[in-house]
């Protein structure tokens, strides 16, 4: 019972992270597009994917606490020791599937945080070159001297 508890909440997890890529590839052409409003509900939504992923983790780490008892936290390659060879095939299918897909997620969204870097840099370009600039702030002589003021005499004349 606990083994098809175990396969049910990974194959849940694995379309979970399957939605979560999609939303991941979503959100590059939004990037690209610079929508922002669309960009802040898809925020929203892999917030929600995130918390239902963080909630079916919690299930199968109580179902792996079933299968393995006496381990404090245990893994699915140490469910894998205990379950049958058909239940260990399956298991092993879907954690495959969930590696390859994590790691495509993960260069997903490193390609979204370099597009969103790159954006920002853009903005900040931009802003610099509408916004006015700031005199220098070194010392030394003034830029700009009258040459008026080095020829008058001032209040006292020390060559009387």
């Amino acid at each position: 019972m606990s083994a098809e508890a175990l396969i049910t909440s990974m194959e849940k997890l694995l379309k979970l992270h399957k939605s979560l890529y999609e939303l991941a590839v979503k959100k590059t052409d939004i990037i690209k597009n610079g929508d922002m409003d669309a960009l802040n509900q898809m925020l929203k939504d892999e917030q929600a994917h995130i918390a239902a992923i963080d909630r079916m983790e919690t299930e199968r780490q109580k179902a792996a606490q079933i299968i393995t008892t006496g381990m404090d936290s245990p893994t699915v390659s140490d469910c894998m020791t205990v379950l049958s060879q058909a239940e260990r095939l399956k298991l092993e299918a879907i954690t495959n599937e969930m590696t390859g897909l994590v790691f495509e997620l993960k260069e997903q969204n490193y390609l979204n945080q370099q597009l969103v870097h790159h954006s920002l840099q853009f903005v900040n370009v931009s802003m610099n070159l509408l916004r006015p600039q700031q005199e220098s702030m070194n010392y030394g002589p003034p830029a700009k001297k009258k040459p008026s003021e080095k020829n008058t005499p001032g209040i006292f004349n020390s060559k009387v």
